[in-house]
């Protein structure tokens, strides 16, 4: 078990939990920028996320300081709705001053793929800095304890030598996924997590449970947004 404690907020639905993540990534990217010059974060999948993208994307920020990376994508065709990349640019690109360039996806439609997950660790290389470090991580949490794509019983979670890399199948697809080192280097994780389905595994994300894949990360830079459901009710017990 992990001991040091991790900073949650609780509100009360899941819209809230987007518009506060919205906000905070917002702040984040405006400190992220007067500090350095640039904002370079990386986003996972999910409902919440993209309602949370499309409230980001009205947000006062200084738009072309913001690259955005990926966090994990499945194994797709281009425009699928499997993939991430296409909720995306819906959530994000249609509607936020970015340009196309701006958001650095993973080429999960090349034929040889481990040599595309170096090569999009290069990219986070060439963007972020030897050894990358992104400024801000956005997590989510599957029921199975799972984030990013790391997902239970999977080689991946052991790779220790590169930031990013391909997973075997999970729900019918394998995934690039960026790995611990990139994810524990960032500046600031963000995880979002709604859902009554979710109070188990929040549950052990809180008590530092490193037998799900979340419990492995990083903590002290770590901030929880949850909603009320996530948590397992109104008084907030987790």
């Amino acid at each position: 078990m992990m001991t040091s404690e991790l900073s949650v907020e609780v509100l009360e639905t899941a819209d809230e939990v987007a518009n506060k993540a919205a906000q905070t990534i917002a702040q984040f990217a405006r400190e992220a920028i007067e500090a350095r010059g640039r904002f370079l974060f990386a986003v996972s999948g999910g409902h919440t996320p993209w309602v949370m993208l499309r409230a980001l994307a009205a947000a006062q920020i200084p738009w072309p300081a913001v690259r955005v990376f990926q966090v994990d994508e499945r194994v797709a065709p281009a425009g699928h709705a499997d993939r991430n990349l296409t909720h995306l640019k819906e959530s994000l690109l249609e509607h936020a001053p970015l340009g196309p360039e701006q958001i650095l996806a993973m080429p999960v439609e090349a034929e040889d793929l481990e040599r595309a997950a170096a090569g999009y660790a290069q990219t986070l290389q060439r963007e972020c800095g030897s050894p990358a470090v992104l400024d801000l991580v956005h997590l989510g949490l599957g029921p199975d304890g799972h984030m990013a794509s790391l997902v239970p019983g999977d080689p991946v979670l052991n790779v220790h030598d590169k930031d990013v890399a391909v997973t075997g199948p999970y729900q019918g697809r394998p995934r690039m996924t960026l790995t611990y080192p990139a994810i524990n280097r960032a500046r600031q994780v963000l995880w979002v997590v709604t859902g009554a389905e979710k109070v188990p595994m929040l549950r052990r994300l809180l008590h530092g449970d490193a037998d799900v894949p979340a419990g492995r990360v990083s903590r002290e830079k770590s901030l929880v947004l949850a909603d009320v459901a996530a948590v397992g009710g109104s008084d907030g017990a987790a």
